[in-house]
């Protein structure tokens, strides 16, 4: 018989301790192997050593999973939304108490340094917290002597949520937490590079939310599509690549389920002559190089004025030195290893590339083998414009630096990308940021910022980054129906 994470009412009551060495899939409020008893196992990328085995979930132990959370549902959509509120709350301190053991748990499989693993799983708790503090928006459309016209927001069903491996803990508590807020059931599927924060923080939700709210299954490659092309899954929330996106869409189209999909980027940065050199340049170095530069905003393309050019590359290498690479658990280590083996020898490709069409190298340079899939951050010194390295997204420490002089073509450049989640303008003269600003084309622009991201605050891609957004009110409502409630006053 499998281990129950609930007692028998239901719900937990939160003080029974997770055991970060055993992973299991969370079905119908159960710990469970695969139907199959199938494992695989992570891989460390700071060591290539496997990590503990998990479950490859079948498409039984999915159909479970669907049964379960379409019988949850009935019952969970009827519940207040102050009580999926109280449960979220409870559901986030208990996340924030483990912070250290899920903090551990994600540099071994992810290999991010601890400093920025803490604060991924702190993100963790703020984001259900800031999101679940949301209202379902209702809105009184008209309101008249004949009748009284509402825009409702009804939750949809069963969620299946689709993580990727670069921010597994914040991505799946921002997608867990407008599902079961708005009043659906969620079945996490976590990327098979880094399944095990998010089976854990599966396994902890069990104490706080009834059997089949909340469920995470581990799987292989075959996971994926199972859940999009399920006719028992009514939403897809997919975070990853514009290429895999689209094949969700492909398939999730078949049974015409609602989709949000956040996909990649190639972020610009425009730099402006106006700026302090000596404070804004290794602040685009590290936004730039932060989580070894697999973040889908990272600034992926900086277009400095020529008037500072020469001045402003040679702050952002010298900042760039300072950057230490190595495994996340050593002190001081700014950059750790590229994820898996498919991104690193991608990454790569891109080194080969500036190699063979003899690009110059400000910092960084070629790769050369080691224990782990470690990559020194690269900066290359004005490309051409249709160079693989401006037209394409790396997803690794390695990014053009190219200069600029007349405002229409910078913006033209800038834009000039199927591209568009973030970009950035920085300059000493806000009324010539916001005027550049306003032209960019992308989900999120910032001005003397970049990746300053909010559960309160709407995000999403435009162009081929992405369909629909996540986070803040109207992110509550891509996990809804619409509905029009017309109320006649009279019979």
């Amino acid at each position: 018989m499998a281990p129950s994470a609930t007692n028998e009412n239901g719900h937990s009551n939160g003080t029974a301790k997770l055991d970060f060495t055993t992973f299991s899939n969370t079905i119908n409020g159960k710990l469970v192997p695969a139907s199959d008893g199938a494992t695989r196992h992570g891989i460390n990328p700071a060591t290539k050593k496997a990590n503990p085995p998990v479950p490859v979930a079948t498409k039984k132990d999915l159909d479970a999973a669907v049964e379960a959370g379409r019988a949850a549902f009935k019952k969970w959509a009827k519940t207040s939304v102050q009580e999926r509120r109280e449960a979220l709350v409870k559901f986030a301190d208990a996340l924030g108490s483990l912070q250290e053991e899920f903090a551990q748990l994600l540099t071994m499989e992810q290999g991010k340094p601890l400093m920025f693993a803490r604060q991924e799983v702190q993100s963790g708790p703020a984001w259900i917290k800031g999101i679940g503090n949301l209202d379902i928006p209702e809105e009184v459309v008209e309101d008249n002597e004949d009748r009284k016209v509402i825009t409702r927001y009804t939750p949809l069903g069963v969620v299946g949520a689709i993580v990727p491996w670069n921010f597994p803990v914040q991505l799946a508590c921002g997608k867990i937490t407008p599902a079961v807020l708005t009043g659906n059931v969620i079945i996490v599927k976590p990327s098979p590079f880094t399944p095990y924060c998010d089976l854990k923080i599966g396994e902890l939700a069990q104490q706080f939310f009834p059997p089949g709210v909340v469920q995470v299954l581990s799987g292989d490659d075959n996971l994926g599509p199972w859940i999009t092309s399920h006719p028992g899954i009514d939403k897809i929330s997919f975070t990853g690549s514009t290429v895999t996106g689209k094949k969700v869409m492909e398939s999730a189209s078949k049974t015409l389920k609602r989709v949000t999909l956040e996909l990649g980027g190639n972020d610009p940065a425009i730099i402006c002559k106006s700026v302090n050199i000596a404070t804004v340049a290794p602040k685009i170095a590290t936004l730039a190089f932060l989580n070894s530069g697999q973040i889908c905003l990272c600034v992926k393309r900086i277009y400095i004025h020529k008037d500072i050019y020469n001045e402003f590359r040679d702050a952002m290498v010298e900042h760039t030195k300072t950057f230490k690479v190595g495994n996340g658990t050593e002190d001081g280590v700014f950059l750790g290893p590229v994820q898996n083996s498919m991104q690193y020898e991608k990454v790569k490709g891109f080194f080969d590339d500036v190699e063979k069409n003899g690009m110059k190298m400000a910092v960084g340079g070629k790769v050369s083998e080691t224990g782990g899939y470690f990559i020194n951050p690269t900066i290359i010194d004005n490309p051409k414009e249709d160079s693989k390295i401006v037209q394409e997204e790396p997803f690794g420490p390695i990014v053009p630096i190219m200069t600029w002089s007349d405002e229409d073509d910078v913006v033209a450049r800038a834009n000039d990308t199927q591209m568009g989640l973030g970009a950035s303008v920085w300059s000493s003269d806000l009324d010539e940021a916001a005027r550049i600003a306003k032209q960019l084309e992308a989900g999120s622009v910032w001005v003397n910022a970049h990746i300053e991201v909010s559960p309160l605050v709407p995000f999403g891609g435009h162009k081929q980054s992405g369909i629909g957004s996540e986070w803040g009110s109207s992110g509550l409502k891509h996990f809804c129906n619409s509905q029009s409630l017309f109320l006649k006053k009279k019979a």
